[in-house]
């Protein structure tokens, strides 16, 4: 694999929001070209405090996070989407009294030209958010929220887009749909990076997957051998058969 592959690398972070006090203990991931890999563990493992730190939003106290093979440890959030990079909250991620339309337009608002192109090229990969376009993005579904959500962070054309439980609070059915649209979201060439505790579902669409705990990776593997690892099923199920 050469160095071109790696979008994102994560070296030895450590990051929490009191100085001296870190959560992430030395954390190393890596996501290649293409990938969809998934960040799972226990709560209070470090997952959201990972993803946070890589966009911008909790302070870093060392290690290095690198996208495209250029550093950009601890720089501030609305810098990082010029690099490419797009971050989707796991709450309060829609403008609730703006329409669907009014919402994937204020994720463009680092772009200078194009900005109706893109619109169309995400209505043809949302057709429900074309549907909805002057809708108030407060009144519609969980899962069309979060369509509303990845929308809005594709609008920039980024490299890496960063998920933060995509699936929280949203029912089985819902939790179908929206993997669906991440797998859509990957298959446009849009290499994807998600921390979520649904571990089975996670794993079922993703390439790679790590486990963290206490603050670092304690498994690294293919998504389907991680599915089977009875270390994995122990953890999340309480038992030694893996998750299948």
């Amino acid at each position: 694999m050469s160095q071109n592959d790696i979008v994102l690398r994560v070296d030895n972070v450590e990051a929490g929001y009191t100085p001296g006090v870190p959560i992430l203990r030395g954390a190393n991931i890596e996501v290649r070209s293409g990938e969809i890999v998934t960040v799972l563990g226990p709560n209070g493992a470090g997952k959201s405090t990972l993803i946070k730190a890589i966009a911008g939003l909790v302070p870093i106290f060392g290690g290095k996070v690198s996208l495209l093979d250029k550093d950009i440890t601890g720089r501030p959030p609305h810098t990082l989407v010029r690099e490419g990079l797009a971050y989707v909250p796991q709450v309060n991620n829609v403008f609730h009294r703006l329409t669907v339309e009014e919402n994937l337009e204020m994720g463009a608002f680092t772009r200078k030209s194009g900005i109706a192109r893109r619109l169309e090229e995400t209505y043809a990969l949302f057709p429900d958010l074309a549907r909805l376009r002057k809708h108030p993005a407060g009144k519609l579904s969980g899962g069309q929220r979060q369509m509303v959500a990845f929308g809005r962070a594709l609008m920039v054309e980024p490299r890496l887009l960063m998920l933060d439980e995509p699936s929280a609070g949203l029912s089985p059915k819902l939790v179908g749909m929206v993997f669906d649209n991440v797998k859509q979201v990957r298959d446009t060439g849009v290499t994807i990076l998600m921390v979520e505790q649904n571990a089975k579902a996670g794993l079922l669409i993703s390439d790679r997957g790590y486990v963290l705990a206490e603050g670092k990776e304690q498994l690294e593997d293919r998504a389907d051998a991680l599915l089977k690892n009875p270390e994995v099923g122990e953890l999340y199920l309480g038992s030694k058969g893996g998750l299948l």
